[in-house]
């Protein structure tokens, strides 16, 4: 993709975190994301699509923008949550083109999952 194509374009997303490690277990087990470690203090991830990061903070403050993964297989990704130490905060709910669920992951943050695609 060339620079005019990224323009207003979401680049990069970046979550302070207490445990590094705990994050990119969560993650990795959860999503598949894999990462880069740049020093103990600091961890880019890539999704295939998205990149973004992880900083390591003392303490943390979660909020700010909802940050939406997609999935091909909702229920899948929702036990994969669980297992993995997330919290479902919003049950999966239908919305027009698709269904989702909320849940915190291990350090508080709020994100979603959606799909377009229909149970079956």
């Amino acid at each position: 993709m060339s620079q005019e194509e990224q323009d207003r374009r979401i680049d990069y997303i970046e979550f302070a975190v207490v445990d590094l490690q705990q994050a990119k277990r969560f993650y990795a087990t959860v999503f598949g994301w894999s990462f880069t470690d740049y020093g103990s203090d600091y961890t880019s991830f890539a999704d295939g699509r998205l990149s973004g990061g992880f900083s390591r903070a003392e303490t943390l403050q979660p909020g700010g923008p909802l940050v939406v993964v997609y999935a091909l297989d909702l229920e899948q990704v929702e036990a994969a949550v669980v297992a993995q130490g997330g919290a479902i905060v919003k049950e999966t709910f239908s919305f027009p083109g698709g269904r989702r669920f909320h849940f915190r992951d291990p350090s508080g943050y709020e994100l979603a999952v959606w799909s377009d695609q229909e149970r079956a």
